[in-house]
């Protein structure tokens, strides 16, 4: 019903003054309650404090002066602690239904309940045994608070499928009313809001649209010289969102930054530009045209730029469409985003070729002018010189061109390669493991102790760390593992360190000096699950050792652990605790048990009693439920000798110590025994620091493979954030071809020939490079979004080629030489080309130089996309044309 990433509200409750048993019991009963009745709420899980129970606590030595047994007391609890029904009479005229009550309500009542009558009938209470009390159960998990005690953890977690910014508001709000009605002292804190991090994701998708979209506008407003044609063009921003918006709604998609952080209004406008450009230069020549006339020449110059503007905004289109054949991880990121993407396009592409001729029949006014701009005139000064060059020495530039690409390919060779860009969350969590035979009192000392070392730094606003299980494991963790939350101050206030790096190395410097002993792993809330849900692991890169015997899979594991630290980028290396566990094992000997008539459930209940309790019924405080249990006292389990001691009485009324019915030895179990396919397993996690994911494992495997050699029937799997790398580049490694030879089987379609469809795919390769280069310049690794962001650049690449060479074609069928319908061709089309070019680069810009929460993800694929853009542009205006005649020679004698 919810899923590992549902943790979307965690508090404490705290109060001075009130026990732990007190904080625990008010959270489960009126706070937990309340927030359970939130639609979109699952469950309310508590970590930390005291369960209260009601327990009955027999003293050994008692029982053997009354010559009584543990399960005669366990009988009579029960026996006297009951309801029944009667069914019901009628009296008159009404019916009385007849309920006989025998429940104990108090301490005081448990304790008159009779076991037995002794000698001359003298009943025999649980007070003669014992002593009743409100107590804790044993407990599994703690929670502190900034080093200065234990506390009290409500973890909310969301119904899969809800939309956590509604929830979020409804839990405040209701946190808000139970605020009011709690006693005096007690306060709710919240720690951990999601709500906060997806709202300052939100706001970065947000500004990253807004800035790009107002620098679009200011292009078309610079370029083309008509404020009317360029709010013509700008609307079709709000249209085209307005029906991916619609097919977002239909198809359950939420606004998030994988669904609206690929956006690009200027992808949007390149259709109505292209539209825009050649009525605007059509009309330029037809100078105060009549309305008829003005009608046929919109008419006419519509139809000439129809067909390109359809297949070149259809090819992004279908750029777009192999994308959502991903699946895994890397599919729930990146289908919602190419769902938006295509419907958005959608939307523009009908704008552009419906609406806009109509818009500007109505809008543009009838005074028009053919002059440049004053921007484009400077650009085109640079240009035709340029072009000029391009024509006269056609080798020079393709050789100029494969020099960039084969440059780009030996830059690609350096970089690196991860699964996708870390996204900064702001907070952190850290995760603190220490032996396995730790006591809970050590681990909730060991936990104080880091939260006050943490305290140390003036960046850390908050400090909560969760030790053990909770009451619901969803969560299963063994009392010696930790997660400490830390709540940081925002990046521009700190003074510690400069970046996050910087300070998760003098945090863990100074947690270590001060805590000497425990294991630190530093990632983040949502990272942190969101590597749990994938691989099982909470670290970047888990490898994973399989095999049958548990002391060799151990002994492998801390040699690999030992390669692993020597290899540069590894952080946080941790080999999982399987063994260490010290345990007292009470074994039955069924021939002894045979000889003395004794149960074996008889020694069970009794082991069970001396520290869990034997549950014998349930104490009702109103509408909350406590558990009635019988254990012994403290002092009757203090050791293996005591526990030995135990008396245990017989059918014939003899008293037997328990070392004469069962073995009680020491020994060493395993803390944990996991499985995977069948087969026993041993995890050696670690994160990467410092350098890329690829890379860092190809170095680990290559030294691993050296310094280990594996037994027959041992063998190593690399799992995590790597294993999904894996997968993506596979799948991608044949989404990217078929995306190209969709794209070259549009161009041969559109032009009905091979030559110019291979002319115009020259724009993928060169843009390739282009984006490469971008990423080397800023230090990015290649990652799948940085490959998404390269299938996105090759739809917008070609748009340019079909609009330039179709107008080529269109000169040449008029009866113009070829040179110079290359030549006219170019100057014609070379406001829309740079005009398509920038807008679409510009309209990534904020999205390549944001910093902000979530831009992460944006970076490499606006980076791309950019950098891609300022090549294939420059192979549009100068390439293709000094490259056509030369093709169209050839095509003319075939």
């Amino acid at each position: 019903m919810t899923t590992g990433l549902g943790e979307v509200y965690q508090f404490t409750l705290r109060g001075n003054g009130y026990s732990p048993m007190a904080l625990s019991t008010l959270l489960q009963w009126e706070i937990a309650r309340r927030l359970r009745s939130i639609p979109g709420v699952v469950e309310v899980n508590i970590w930390g404090g005291e369960e209260k129970q009601y327990q009955v606590v027999i003293d050994p030595q008692k029982l053997l002066a009354y010559n009584l047994s543990l399960a005669q007391v366990f009988t009579a609890l029960e026996r006297n602690h009951a309801l029944a029904g009667g069914g019901y009479i009628q009296h008159e005229r009404e019916q009385f239904l007849i309920r006989g009550e025998a429940l104990a309500a108090t301490t005081e009542d448990l304790s008159k309940i009779l076991v037995d009558h002794g000698p001359g009938g003298v009943p025999i209470s649980i007070k003669d045994l014992g002593t009743v009390r409100e107590g804790p159960t044993l407990r599994m998990g703690a929670a502190t608070h900034m080093g200065e005690g234990e506390t009290v953890i409500g973890m909310v977690q969301m119904l899969a499928g809800a939309n956590a910014n509604q929830l979020l508001e409804r839990i405040k709000a209701r946190i808000r009313e139970i605020q009011d009605t709690l006693p005096p002292g007690v306060v709710i804190e919240p720690y951990y809001d999601r709500s906060l991090f997806v709202s300052r994701v939100i706001r970065t998708v947000r500004n990253n649209l807004l800035e790009g979209g107002l620098l679009v506008i200011a292009v078309l407003f610079a370029f083309l010289g008509n404020l009317r044609a360029g709010l013509i063009v700008a609307s079709a921003i709000p249209l085209s969102m307005l029906l991916a918006f619609t097919g977002m709604v239909q198809a359950g998609i939420s606004g998030n930054l994988m669904s609206l952080g690929a956006i690009d209004f200027g992808l949007l406008v390149d259709g109505s530009v292209v539209m825009v450009d050649n009525i605007l230069r059509r009309l330029g020549t037809a100078k105060q045209a009549p309305a008829q006339a003005k009608a046929d020449v919109i008419r006419t110059a519509a139809q000439e730029v129809f067909r390109p503007v359809l297949f070149a905004v259809g090819i992004i289109i279908l750029v777009y469409v192999p994308i959502l054949t991903l699946i895994g991880i890397e599919g729930k990121m990146f289908r919602p985003m190419a769902i938006t993407v295509i419907l958005a396009l959608i939307g523009s592409l009908i704008f552009a070729v419906l609406a806009v001729p109509v818009l500007t029949f109505w809008f543009a006014g009838r005074q028009f002018s053919d002059r440049d701009t004053w921007i484009v005139e400077r650009f085109r000064r640079g240009y035709t010189p340029a072009l000029d060059v391009a024509l006269r020495h056609p080798r020079w530039v393709a050789g100029t061109a494969i020099g960039v690409l084969l440059l780009s390919l030996g830059v690609g060779t350096t970089l690196g390669i991860v699964f996708v860009p870390k996204l900064d969350e702001g907070d952190m969590t850290i995760q603190i493991w220490r032996l396995p035979s730790v006591s809970i009192d050590e681990s909730v000392a060991t936990a104080l102790a880091v939260e006050r070392s943490l305290r140390t730094f003036p960046e850390v606003v908050n400090v909560v760390t969760r030790t053990g299980s909770p009451e619901v494991a969803t969560d299963p963790m063994g009392i010696e593992m930790s997660d400490t939350f830390v709540v940081l101050k925002p990046r521009e206030s700190w003074t510690s360190a400069d970046t996050k790096e910087a300070l998760i190395e003098k945090m863990r410097a100074t947690i270590l000096h001060d805590v000497p002993g425990v294991g630190l792993s530093f990632t983040q809330p949502i990272e942190m699950r969101f590597n749990e849900l994938i691989a099982g692991a909470r670290s970047d890169v888990a490898l994973k050792i399989f095999g049958r015997d548990l002391d060799q899979l151990r002994r492998l594991a801390e040699q690999i652990s030992r390669v692993l630290q020597g290899v540069p980028g590894a952080a946080d290396v941790k080999v999982e605790q399987v063994s260490g566990v010290p345990r007292i094992r009470i074994i039955v000997d069924r021939e002894a048990i045979a000889r003395y008539g004794i149960q074996a459930t008889e020694i069970l209940a009794l082991i069970q009693a001396t520290r869990v309790g034997h549950v014998v019924g349930t104490i009702f405080e109103g509408e909350r439920r406590f558990q009635l249990v019988v254990r012994l006292v403290d002092r009757a389990a203090q050791s293996p000798a005591t526990l030995r001691d135990l008396l245990i009485r017989t059918p014939h009324g003899e008293l037997v110590p328990l070392s004469r019915v069962a073995d009680v030895r020491i020994d060493e179990g395993p803390a944990q025994v996991s499985r995977e396919d069948v087969q026993r397993r041993i995890i050696v996690e670690c994160n990467v620091r410092g350098r890329d994911l690829g890379g860092f494992v190809q170095d680990a495997q290559e030294q691993i493979q050296k310094a280990i050699a594996f037994p027959a029937g041992y063998y190593l799997k690399w799992g995590g954030q790597y294993k999904h790398l894996q997968e993506a580049t596979r799948r991608l490694a044949v989404i990217v071809p078929v995306t190209l030879a969709m794209i070259l089987g549009v161009l041969s379609l559109i032009f009905g020939t091979l030559r110019p469809a291979l002319l115009i795919f020259l724009n993928v390769p060169l843009a390739l490079s282009g984006g490469i280069m971008a990423l080397w310049l800023r230090g990015l690794p290649m990652s799948v979004s940085a490959i998404i962001g390269c299938i996105a650049l090759f739809g917008i690449a070609v748009l340019n080629g079909v609009v330039l060479v179709s107008r080529i074609r269109a000169l040449e069928a008029q009866g113009i030489p070829t040179p110079e319908a290359v030549r006219q061709g170019a100057m014609d089309r070379f406001r829309p080309v740079l005009m398509t070019a920038l807008v679409a680069s510009l309209g990534f810009l904020p999205m390549a130089m944001a910093t902000t929460m979530g831009a992460e993800v944006q970076r490499p694929l606006a980076t791309v996309v950019i950098g891609g853009l300022i090549t294939s542009t420059a192979l549009t205006l100068l390439v293709i044309p000094a490259l056509y005649p030369r093709f169209m020679r050839k095509e003319a004698r075939h």
